[in-house]
């Protein structure tokens, strides 16, 4: 079984650990494909080693990554690169994902922080994906982020992300709710950011929930329901790209499976409701 391009597809969830059994047991029949953080697997073994081997040869997989700091100023952690590349060797697993954001100096910093929007972090960032993706012999794919300041910005976020995928010739992992919450947080259409971004570079893309603090902020926490506007954005984005596969994530405040199953079954009932539209104009 390869759970290379060719097989990733339709409507994934983000894995916890707490559902392995029962994945294990009965599998939903919505969910396509699944996703991990590969820090949280690497170098585990016994019962929980030996059932993650199980779901991966049985289902299709991406890793996302957590730690990698792609835009941090300490020098990358090679040692944790050649460790993802035997992780995603181990399970056959082709796509790879990070955050186009940094989360590291001297230590490890529990939060994504924006990256500025300058010609110098261009240069620094495309270097590092650069660096990671000869150590795995891969392409990548990056995901924009939400974020709250932008530093020393000198560009757009859009020309940013835009100038990161071209110049590193890397992927986009396109995350919907960010663009969401971004849009509220900064006063900018997300329709028109949206359609504007590369779509030949999206790999797959992400959905999730947010907090609502006020009608000019929010909180992306992964933490809720994804919300109606972000549900229009997808199939926005299924209209003008064309279906591609697309997780749900939530981390905090974890429903039980089966709720978290229906909402996987309103990502796949938006990518039927794109086909025949796409189809018809093929």
């Amino acid at each position: 079984m390869t759970t290379g391009p060719a097989s990733l597809h339709g409507a994934g969830l983000g894995l916890r650990r707490a559902f392995v059994r029962a994945l294990l047991d009965t599998p939903p029949a919505a969910v396509d494909f699944y996703e991990i953080a590969p820090e949280n697997w690497i170098g585990m073994g016994g019962a929980n080693a030996r059932r993650l081997r199980a779901l991966t040869e049985r289902h299709p997989f991406v890793c996302h990554g957590l730690s990698l700091s792609l835009g941090g100023p300490a020098p990358l952690d090679l040692e944790l690169v050649r460790a993802i590349g035997d992780f995603l060797d181990v399970h056959d697993i082709a796509v790879y994902s990070e955050h186009l954001s940094y989360c590291s100096d001297d230590g490890q910093l529990y939060d994504l922080l924006p990256i500025p929007f300058t010609e110098a972090a261009i240069d620094h960032v495309v270097a590092r994906i650069g660096q990671v993706q000869d150590l795995l012999g891969r392409r990548i794919a990056v995901e924009n982020v939400s974020y709250y300041a932008a530093p020393g910005q000198e560009m757009t976020e859009l020309d940013f992300i835009g100038a990161v995928l071209e110049r590193a010739d890397c992927e986009l992992l396109l995350d919907v709710n960010n663009i969401h919450v971004n849009a509220v947080n900064h006063g900018y259409d997300a329709l028109d950011f949206l359609r504007a971004l590369p779509g030949e570079r999206i790999r797959y893309g992400h959905v999730a929930g947010h907090r609502v603090v006020s009608p000019e902020l929010c909180i992306d926490t992964h933490g809720s329901a994804v919300i109606d506007p972000v549900w229009s954005l997808l199939a926005a984005a299924y209209e003008h790209f064309g279906v591609f596969p697309t997780l749900l994530e939530r981390d905090f405040d974890i429903p039980p499976l089966a709720q978290l199953v229906e909402e996987v079954e309103q990502i796949a009932l938006i990518q039927r409701r794109a086909l025949p539209e796409q189809r018809a104009h093929g």
